[in-house]
């Protein structure tokens, strides 16, 4: 199989969908990869270790995506890259489309086989391809939000870990999963009072003996919600429904209600945010004001660390990657009931209910297709 890698385009974009030892392992396999010239230097891989590895350069992207019969991303395509799709090609890569309806009517019109790595889905409910990248999102949160919490950016001037005889900044994480549990993690770390919202108590009794109870970890409510975000230095967004849009959990009324110069950072951008004023943000132009608090909202905050999101990336990603290019998609997602939920859209028809529901397109039984 002829297998594709482009650059990746989005502003401030520097992860690449493979690293050189992806590549050794696709060619080992008997496949071509092609690469677009300077694709991983973001991620500080060079064009001749990719050479190395087995792959060949190519000079444009539109060489890349006409070459490829499978194309391998990081991020979504946005529209300059839209006329590069062709129908009958294979995209792998993050989608979002729950949040994202003209991608959705593209990837349709165009009859692309889109698999989406957030949609993919063990049978214990976890998902692997989104885990690490939601560590990362949720590690670098904290710090991203206490850069905003400084008063030269506009914040309320405070500290997270304080200093003796003056209290600690207090982070309110809504959501206690993978981005949220590592968040709380690194806010510990930097000395903040950490409160951990959710509604699944084993996350919160996990939370409890990881953090030795140091994390406060609260039943989350519309009124838990609201009483602790109003005391918050900092809230972090981490809730996740895999495929779905983001439920709206911090309204705008409940901001103007918040301290002054407080920030808020919603690690749930991808799938239209957790809260009511969120709208996507680049790392050009990161933050905006609502009322008298700051939003962070990234829509790509991984790529921030791209040298340690690329392979983490490429780690989780690479046996799918091989098992799709092995045995084609079809073949590869019936033999594999996870990376199946993985289907988002094909031969012009969706296939994600939850997506459909988001975007207001009717979509087809993942089964059906598959048969």
């Amino acid at each position: 199989m002829k297998v594709g890698v482009p650059k990746e385009v989005k502003d401030h974009e520097y992860r690449v969908a493979i690293t050189p030892i992806g590549v050794h392992e696709l060619v080992a396999h008997g496949h071509e990869v092609v690469i677009e010239t300077g694709a991983g230097l973001g991620s500080q891989v060079t064009d001749e270790e990719y050479v190395a590895a087995g792959a060949r350069i190519l000079p444009t992207a539109d060489d890349v995506w006409g070459t490829a019969e499978t194309v391998l991303k990081v991020k979504e395509p946005v529209a300059e890259e839209y006329h590069r799709m062709r129908e009958g090609q294979t995209l792998f890569t993050y989608l979002h489309l729950a949040a994202d309806k003209p991608l959705t009517e593209e990837l349709l019109a165009r009859k692309v086989t889109g698999i989406a790595y957030e949609t993919v889905q063990l049978a214990n409910g976890s998902l692997p391809l989104l885990y690490p990248m939601s560590e990362v999102a949720g590690c670098l949160a904290p710090q991203v939000g206490a850069h905003a919490l400084l008063k030269a950016q506009g914040g309320r001037g405070v500290l997270l870990g304080g200093v003796g005889g003056v209290a600690n900044a207090k982070v309110v994480i809504i959501g206690a999963g993978v981005s949220g549990q590592n968040a709380a993690n690194i806010a510990l770390g930097m000395g903040a009072d950490v409160t951990l919202l959710d509604t699944d108590l084993d996350k919160l009794r996990m939370s409890f003996w990881r953090y030795n109870n140091q994390v406060h970890g609260l039943a989350s409510s519309k009124l838990a919600v609201e009483q602790h975000v109003r005391e918050a230095d900092m809230v972090i967004g981490a809730v996740l429904i895999p495929g779905a849009a983001a439920p709206k959990l911090v309204s705008n009324e409940l901001v103007s209600q918040m301290k002054p110069g407080s920030v808020l950072v919603d690690i749930a951008v991808d799938q239209g945010g957790c809260f009511e004023d969120t709208r996507a943000t680049t790392h050009s132009d990161p933050t905006y004001q609502v009322h008298q608090s700051t939003f962070y909202c990234v829509a790509n905050m991984p790529g921030a660390v791209p040298t340690t999101s690329t392979y983490a990336l490429t780690n989780a990603t690479l046996p799918y990657v091989v098992a799709l290019a092995n045995k084609g998609w079809r073949q590869a997602l019936a033999d594999d009931a996870a990376l199946a939920k993985g289907l988002n859209t094909h031969d012009g028809t969706l296939t994600n209910v939850p997506v459909g529901q988001a975007v207001g397109i009717d979509a087809v039984d993942l089964a059906t297709v598959l048969a």
